[in-house]
């Protein structure tokens, strides 16, 4: 059976609300005593293992609402004018230990600001996850550089550092690790690996808000971090991002550039406009909401953390299932969605697809989540362009099209499955119904084919 993708912010917001798999009439009426565990699947007429909704997400604070209303009345909506987004910078800048905070207008802008002011310009190239979403490469070729993918350790869903060195050339000026999921990635080979090619780092750690490596926040590790706070983010705005870093003057520059090249702070060159720059600044308003968000940060942290280990504890001692394994050095996982992979060989080669289903049937929602990114038509249409067939040679983008062969990330792709995070924001007994669900679909595997 053929798998149809779903897109991570399609399958984010179908389960968001507190959305459950949708059951036809004779399920619903099957219903009124959920199966545990055994018995007939849900996909086949019997009892789901959950019917009541899943904890919905984002969640309002009503006590920012004055707050919110002060602004608006005020007129001063605008950065320019006003003082909000100033004072977020920096509540979120010691909440993560950085030395300083750009808020920006989204994840990807942060990106983008990131890898202009760390001087990634047309023609180089950066090596980045494949196991990503979209704007993690789609930023590099909106500087004109060209993304060079690296393979995937499917166990632990994050870039193999082994499989960076190999990609490198003498146009490559940049890693882009990404903590993917919320996982942090294994951060210090490549370090190291930057420091012996005199490259630099940018840590995509868009959905990996508190998540620590070695005990240090991630997006702090490299020369600069970058965040998202998008509406089913931990951190929630709506839209939003920032970046972090530990050096004042850089991060000064990445104030500048967001804000149409004006100089800031530490960077005073001569002239109005002394670089070049764009609007990608954050509003009044989505800062105040952010800082309201922030008060429940820390302990939804905890809880998701607290039952994701629950969870994995259970998961482990089901054959074919295999929970994510933290990366050597990851002192804190903070699951922006829970990952395990699905080896079909246990469960009598049943398609994934038909997991999934019988999944979502049992009243516990999950994706298959990323597909290969890799292969996504963006990069043959950026290739084939006017722009890139003058940047880069022929014989460049031929090798390049050859190259990009990624087989751990493939396998990775074929088995994922995912919750989304809200899920990890229940009870105990919740992350049961997820783990006897599942322990059901493999008890009725025979009758899946």
């Amino acid at each position: 059976m053929k798998e149809k993708p779903v897109s991570r912010r399609h399958f984010l917001a179908t389960t968001s609300t507190g959305a459950v798999a949708v059951l036809t009439a004779s399920q619903w009426a099957n219903a009124a005593e959920p199966a545990r565990k055994g018995g007939q699947l849900a996909l086949s007429g019997g009892a789901p293992v959950r019917t009541k909704p899943w904890p919905g997400w984002p969640v309002w604070d009503r006590s920012a609402e004055d707050d919110i209303l002060a602004v608006l009345r005020s007129g001063n909506w605008y950065r320019g004018q006003g003082t909000r987004v100033t004072e977020f910078e920096k509540r979120y800048a010691d909440l993560m230990g950085a030395k300083k905070c750009v808020a920006t207008a989204s994840g990807t802008t942060a990106l983008i600001t990131a890898l202009h002011v760390l001087g990634v310009d047309a023609g180089d190239e950066v090596i980045v996850s494949p196991y990503t979403f979209v704007a993690s490469y789609n930023v590099i070729f909106m500087v004109k550089a060209l993304p060079v993918f690296a393979d995937t350790n499917p166990e632990t869903f994050t870039i193999d550092p082994a499989k960076i060195e190999e990609r490198i050339t003498d146009r490559t000026r940049a890693i882009l690790p990404v903590h993917i999921l919320g996982l942090p990635v294994e951060m210090d080979p490549i370090l190291q690996i930057a420091k012996k090619h005199n490259l630099v780092v940018v840590e995509d750690a868009c959905q990996a808000w508190l998540a620590e490596y070695k005990n240090r926040k991630c997006g702090t590790i490299g020369n600069l971090g970058c965040f998202s706070f998008q509406n089913s983010k931990h951190l929630p705005a709506g839209e939003g991002g920032a970046v972090v870093g530990m050096d004042e003057t850089v991060v000064d520059r990445c104030h500048s550039y967001h804000n149409c090249g004006r100089a800031f702070g530490t960077f005073h060159p001569s002239g109005g406009n002394p670089i070049r720059g764009t609007n990608f600044r954050m509003q009044e308003f989505q800062a105040v909401i952010l800082m309201s968000q922030m008060k429940r940060l820390q302990k939804d942290a905890q809880v998701r953390e607290q039952n994701a280990q629950y969870l994995s504890s259970r998961l482990k001692n089901i054959p074919g299932i295999v929970p994510y394994k933290p990366n050597p050095g990851a002192t804190r996982a903070v699951y922006h969605l829970y990952p395990f992979r699905y080896k079909k060989e246990a469960f009598n080669d049943v398609p994934r697809a038909k997991f999934l289903d019988a999944l979502n049937a049992e009243g516990v929602p999950c994706s298959g989540g990323y597909g290969p990114q890799n292969k996504d038509g963006l990069i043959e249409e950026a290739l084939s362009s006017r722009g890139y067939q003058r940047l880069f040679s022929k014989e460049r983008l031929d090798r390049y099209r050859q190259q990009n062969v990624l087989p751990q990330n493939d396998q990775l792709c074929r088995e994922a499955v995912w919750f989304t995070q809200n899920l990890l924001l229940g009870t105990r007994q919740d992350m049961d119904d997820i783990a006897d669900a599942i322990e059901k679909i493999y008890e009725n595997r025979g009758k899946l084919s």
